[in-house]
């Protein structure tokens, strides 16, 4: 007879191993299990002898987030540095009792089709980068990491053709757009893993254990807040579900609230194992929502069956990630009114809060270590203080954490290397408008973008992560502007360089310096579709060279017919001798698209689920840009002669 599936037994690994910041002489992975484990990492080297190394107490960070839950963020130093440019097969194996299991025991659905171990490879520079953004699991499309892990095991046993770096650039998450199934299963793995409970305020219910049971108000989480008129605000903010028109239908009626669904996601995301814990039961549900419930789970189904593939690439190749506004909630600090209406209620500051510690656990942590120990050592102690109080976080002392992370200004990192990379905030330091608080905040403010301009001096090349295109559409974006002006930036997410004419002025003064000489290559995501364009300063012999490179989404497309008709008017309204580009605020830089090989009728911008591939010259330029298309195939930019505005 078959036990019960919460009476079932709980296996060691939950998620991971996730690959993190990797160099020679340091590792750092992360890892979800159900207990607390002794690990040992057994390293390959082609050619050596295999290196056993027992990860310690002081390397690993052992973290409970439930009963039956525990994350292991592994900071291991290395006394002799590993070889770069070379396969490094590795086990990770959990010991208990004088007993060892592998990866082979606890994960076969990491090994290759043929059962090797997962390896990874140290690169000696950025000579290939793999970028995308934007992997909703109820997208009725495919999954760009399935796609990309199918690229990486056909060329498995080739070590300088591997990516040095996975760079995932925003929206690793949706915390503000859930499917009904989806959070069902939240549910279902919150309770099967005792994930920790915490009080709530501001909202009809008094803590997370009620939201999480009969009161877990499906499609309906607008009516969690009070029937009172200083809620209206927040409804439309967070719950809404607010047509957008132009753009997106914003689906928030199912926004995560608590930290437990946010950390339950997470799992869900990344990893098959959660998935064989539970049972998706459907809710009661009215009549409109038993269908959408229906639609929904044939979708994330699909996407189930997608996370071996998933699980297999993020063990393989290094990882690097930056928040975008769906890690957290939709338009995140997009106007200064947006800002004084959400963080001035307790319940949604604590929705806010609750996804910003679980970035910061799930990814912000992995990107640089040194630079989050403060905010992580203070998340260790609520979280062991929960432990201690029966699975309960202490209310009060998260909402301090949550004020600290809300100013914390560190979530933007380096990494050197030829070129270097520089991955950007554009979240959390913005640039206030002067005008009126209604206005759409710069991406960063004036103090931000003087590091930037830092970091790329006297560099004669470097890479930067902006989540959103430095340079975009700009057809959509004087969309955006009108809305704007009419009052509305909300309804279609008016968030772009030049959207503040305090950052865009110095953004592009940064780009005219003149010890800014070099090669620029900007990463991008957000937009929901894929271009590339070649950009330079008019009127400078020895200016810099700019590539604005964006891909979008790995799970997530625009709407077809109406991408088709901005990417149409946008070439016939801002063609290279009209007049219209001298009323842009880009009008000193010369830009010039790159069509995409399989553009049926001059389109210059992609719509399709996959993820990016941009390969590197020794002097930084993009020799080759690409979209591994997540249908199974490539889509090539190819320079182009063709100028614009």
């Amino acid at each position: 007879m078959t036990p019960p599936m919460d009476d079932a037994p709980l296996p060691d690994v939950l998620a991971g191993p996730l690959l993190r910041r990797l160099a020679p002489d340091r590792l750092v992975l992360w890892l979800a299990a159900t207990r607390p484990l002794e690990l040992i990492l057994a390293l390959t080297p082609t050619g050596e002898a295999t290196r056993r190394l027992l990860i310690g107490a002081q390397h690993c960070r052992r973290l409970p987030v439930g009963r039956h839950a525990w994350l292991h963020l592994i900071d291991l130093p290395l006394e002799t540095p590993l070889p770069r440019d070379t396969l490094i097969a590795y086990d990770l194996c959990v010991r208990d009792a004088g007993q060892e299991q592998g990866i082979a025991d606890w994960g076969p659905h990491l090994l290759d089709t043929d059962g090797e171990l997962p390896a990874f490879v140290l690169a000696g520079r950025h000579h290939r980068l793999l970028h995308g953004s934007c992997r909703k699991p109820h997208h009725d499309g495919p999954d760009g990491l399935v796609r990309a892990e199918a690229w990486l095991a056909e060329r498995r046993h080739r070590p300088d053709e591997r990516p040095a770096w996975l760079l995932m650039t925003g929206d690793q998450v949706y915390a503000d757009d859930v499917a009904g199934p989806m959070l069902v299963a939240i549910h279902a793995l919150i309770r099967r893993l005792g994930l920790f409970d915490e009080p709530l305020e501001g909202a009809v219910v008094a803590d997370s254990r009620a939201l999480h049971g009969e009161a877990a108000h499906y499609y309906d989480r607008e009516s969690l807040l009070p029937d009172v008129e200083s809620s209206e605000n927040l409804r439309e903010l967070f719950f809404g579900g607010v047509r957008k028109p132009v753009f997106t239908s914003a689906n928030a009626h199912n926004h995560l609230a608590t930290l437990a669904e946010v950390l339950a996601m997470y799992l869900l995301t990344w990893s098959p194992t959660p998935w064989q814990l539970i049972e998706i039961d459907t809710p009661r549900l009215t009549e409109k929502h038993r269908g959408l419930f229906q639609q929904q789970r044939a979708v994330v189904e699909r996407f189930v069956a997608g996370l071996p593939a998933c699980a297999r690439l993020l063990a393989r190749l290094p990882t690097l990630m930056i928040f975008d506004d769906h890690d957290v909630t939709d338009d995140w600090n997009l106007t200064a009114d947006w800002e004084s209406t959400a963080y001035g209620h307790p319940f949604s500051r604590r929705i806010i809060g609750n996804a910003l510690v679980g970035y910061l656990l799930c990814q912000g942590w992995g990107n640089d270590p040194d630079r989050l120990a403060e905010p992580l050592n203070e998340c260790v102690r609520l979280l062991e203080a929960a432990a201690a109080n029966d699975g309960w976080l202490d209310g009060e002392a998260l909402d301090t954490l949550i004020r600290r992370l809300l100013r914390f200004e560190g979530w933007e990192y380096r990494v050197p290397g030829e070129p270097p990379l520089v991955v950007l905030d554009t979240r959390t330091r913005r640039w206030r408008s002067e005008q009126s608080p209604r206005r759409p905040s710069g991406l960063m403010d004036w103090e931000a973008l003087s590091e930037l301009q830092q970091a790329l001096l006297d560099h004669r090349s470097v890479i930067i992560v902006s989540p959103a295109p430095m340079f975009g559409v700009k057809l959509i974006e004087v969309v955006q502007k009108l809305f704007t002006l009419a009052g509305k930036p909300l309804m279609v997410d008016a968030e772009n360089w030049m959207a503040h004419r305090g950052a865009a002025s110095v953004l592009l003064n940064i780009f005219r310096h003149s010890r800014t000489p070099g090669n620029y290559v900007v990463l991008s995501g957000d937009v929901h579709y894929s271009f590339a364009y070649d950009i330079r300063v008019r009127h400078r012999r020895q200016g810099p060279h700019l590539w604005q490179i964006t891909s979008s989404g790995i799970k997530n497309t625009f709407p077809d017919t109406l991408l088709d008709w901005f990417d149409r008017l946008n070439r016939w309204l801002y063609a290279p001798c009209s007049p219209l580009n001298w009323f842009t605020k880009r009008r000193r830089l010369a830009i010039t698209p790159r069509d995409p090989d399989r553009a049926r009728a001059g389109e210059r911008l992609w719509n399709g689920c996959g993820i990016g591939l941009v390969d590197f010259d020794e002097q930084g330029r993009p020799r080759d840009i690409r979209q591994l298309d997540a249908r199974g195939f490539d889509v090539r930019f190819p320079p182009t002669t063709q100028g614009d505005a």
